[in-house]
């Protein structure tokens, strides 16, 4: 399976009713727990990518590569996305396309309503032309993505069905409560401003900081026009805790993939719990 867009998935699960997970990409293990896992649930899957991952990666040239052939030597036949996290700028969403991203999200949102929908409108006209599907945000999600640390703001609905018109965007992730990392305390999702920003944009909704959020909230987001649900965190802290026990149970071990293999497993077995959860197993 050649890598798509992510719209035609999107649209597919809001009109069906589930959510298709984004999982980051940190490293080569997680990439291939990700892809195996996809196809194991003949799942569609999103590999996120944000500009740090991506540097630590050696580029986006190389993530796109790594991908590329993972899914070649697996024999990856599920839906598979590559999408740029949190685009700081026209600029990064552009290197990510011409690098073969199929997809970007550019997070203006720190910046003037005005300002976020002219630079949403630009990424959009130069992603469009060459088939790539773009994920906008407005309000601030709390917690920390790559060194940026925020307090959650919510979305103003009318802005957003104002930014949907104005730039032609594929998917919304409006803020509506969620934060990255770890919570501190209960998830409190403002369901109301959901089901309210949904009917007015009418394009699937994304949920950004997807760990930790009970499922009963995961159901009713999807319910209210959540397509795409954004999980890092949780796979980061399975994996490492895989490789705490390896090397706390032997001391000996130095042979990196005796710690990394349990890792990749973790990760492959938390990425297989949230398809089923997000319902998009079996829907590829």
């Amino acid at each position: 399976m050649a890598l798509v867009s992510m719209k035609d998935m999107l649209n597919k699960a809001k009109a069906e009713g589930y959510a298709v997970g984004q999982f980051n990409i940190n490293n080569l293990e997680f990439t291939q727990a990700i892809l195996l896992a996809a196809q194991e649930e003949n799942s569609p899957v999103i590999l996120g990518v944000s500009e740090g991952a991506g540097k630590y990666m050696g580029g986006f040239i190389s993530v796109v590569h790594m991908v590329k052939g993972l899914i070649e030597s697996y024999n990856i036949t599920v839906p598979v996305a590559i999408h740029l996290d949190h685009g700081s700028s026209f600029d990064k969403c552009k290197e990510a396309i011409d690098a073969g991203f199929t997809s970007v999200m550019i997070d203006a949102s720190h910046h003037s309503f005005e300002e976020n929908v002219k630079i949403t409108s630009e990424v959009v006209e130069y992603a469009h032309a060459k088939g790539v599907s773009v994920e906008a945000e407005l309000g601030t999600v709390g917690g920390e993505e790559d060194g940026v640390i925020g307090g959650i703001m919510y979305a103003d609905p009318a802005e957003c069905k104002q930014l949907v018109e104005a730039t032609n965007i594929d998917c919304l992730a409006p803020a509506l409560g969620s934060v990255h990392g770890p919570y501190k305390g209960e998830p409190n999702l403002g369901f109301k401003e959901m089901e309210e920003i949904s009917n007015l944009a009418d394009l699937p909704l994304v949920l950004h900081g997807g760990t930790g959020i009970p499922t009963k909230d995961i159901q009713r987001s999807i319910s209210l026009g959540t397509a795409k649900i954004n999980v890092n965190t949780e796979n980061q802290i399975a994996a490492t805790k895989a490789v705490r026990e390896v090397l706390a149970n032997d001391a000996n071990v130095y042979d990196p993939r005796k710690y990394l293999i349990p890792a990749r497993d973790a990760i492959k077995a938390t990425v297989i719990g949230k398809m089923r959860e997000f319902g998009s197993s079996q829907k590829a």
